[in-house]
């Protein structure tokens, strides 16, 4: 018999660094950093020259109302897409043909045109019948902005959502309903307890892209009269003619992103901490 010796390695020096060459890309990526810093800056220092304490008692108020008002519009629009969105993913994901054309159909139109003209084909088209719609009861519903603006944003993050949902679902490796089912799990329990939260992680990051784009996309409806932050914005500016009214707008978008992103960092972090290593 042989006789297995274990030896131990002696300590090894840690591997030197290497020294990080300066690129043409390297070298343009600090320039344009550098320019966006120094911009960021110069706006900042314009800000506070440019402070105006009448222009803020009068404006901030109304500032307030039209972001509360785009969040909400986001927020509703994103629960209620989310609803839609899961049998959307699963008429999708169907064998039957005449079901997974008609969810193909509603998703290619939703994602391949403009949010603003789906807005546009809502709020004006149905108002053209307005004379079916009050036979049928839903005028009192189109011919309010708001809602009209609310159904448009949730059928188009419902058609975003379903690819995101399909996609997550479909990445999730068949083995898995197998283990349900060697389980003695039915296959609603197998998809509810094992298939969806492995889903979810794969879907958390691209449903906070869905929700910042949408965030930023909101701002379509200032031009059917919803007073949201960019309607306010606008009128604003057409009472004082002073561009600084889209600064402190871009700073109030750019405040929202930011926190989503950092909110939604966290959660993600906090849901995938059993994947770290």
């Amino acid at each position: 018999m042989s006789v297995v010796r274990e030896a131990l390695l002696p300590p090894q020096p840690a591997p030197p660094d290497i020294a990080r060459r300066w690129t043409r890309a390297r070298i343009a990526g600090h320039l344009l950093m550098t320019f966006w810093v120094t911009a960021g800056v110069a706006m900042v220092w314009w800000l506070i020259g440019a402070w105006n304490i009448d222009f803020v008692e009068r404006y901030l108020p109304r500032y307030l109302e039209g972001l509360q008002t785009t969040l909400t519009l986001v927020a509703i629009s994103i629960v209620l897409g989310a609803g839609l969105s899961l049998p959307l993913a699963f008429m999708r994901m169907s064998d039957n043909r005449l079901i997974g054309a008609i969810a193909y159909g509603y998703v290619y139109f939703f994602r391949g045109t403009p949010l603003l003209a789906q807005l546009f084909l809502i709020y004006y088209g149905f108002g053209t019948f307005r004379a079916e719609l009050e036979a049928v009861g839903l005028w009192w519903f189109f011919r309010d902005a708001w809602n009209c603006a609310l159904f448009a944003f949730t059928l188009n993050t419902a058609a975003y959502q379903a690819e995101i949902l399909r996609g997550a679902i479909e990445s999730v490796r068949p083995g898995q309903w197998e283990a349900g089912s060697a389980l003695g799990l039915r296959p609603i329990q197998t998809f509810r307890k094992i298939v969806m939260p492995q889903a979810m992680i794969v879907a958390l990051r691209p449903y906070g892209n869905e929700i910042i784009l949408m965030i930023k996309g909101s701002a379509v409806v200032a031009l059917i009269t919803v007073f949201d932050l960019m309607a306010v914005t606008r009128r604003a500016f057409s009472n004082t003619f002073d561009f600084q009214t889209y600064i402190w707008a871009a700073v109030f978008y750019l405040v929202i992103v930011e926190t989503v992103r950092i909110l939604w960092n966290r959660l993600e972090k906090r849901l995938t901490r059993h994947l770290e290593r």
